[in-house]
């Protein structure tokens, strides 16, 4: 499993502003010395993925969870389970729009 591939993943689903570390930056994945916010990888003995992202209002909280939970899946074993931690105005929030998404390939 490729944490960088899940966080591209996440990123282009519409309704997603971008993935979220948590409270208090507690939620991360280390991966060759860096971290990936807004994943968790493992712990609790399986091969859970946790991913923690920010939607973008206004949005449908469990169809997006759903799709996010849907698309990573395909691409890992094991749980995937989707937190959403923060919810934004539409699209633009982050400097980031439907059609400027970094789109990748199925």
């Amino acid at each position: 499993m490729n944490p960088d591939r899940i966080v591209e993943l996440v990123r282009t689903v519409p309704g997603v502003a971008d993935l979220h570390s948590g409270a208090f930056g507690e939620v991360a994945t280390y991966v060759g010395g860096r971290r990936v916010i807004g994943l968790r990888v493992g712990g609790r003995g399986t091969d859970r993925v946790e991913i923690h992202l920010t939607a973008e209002y206004p949005a449908d909280l469990p169809a997006l969870a759903d799709t996010v939970r849907t698309r990573v899946a395909e691409h890992v074993d094991g749980v995937v389970d989707v937190v959403v931690e923060d919810v934004v105005a539409g699209t633009g929030a982050f400097g980031v729009s439907d059609s400027t998404r970094k789109q990748v390939p199925s």
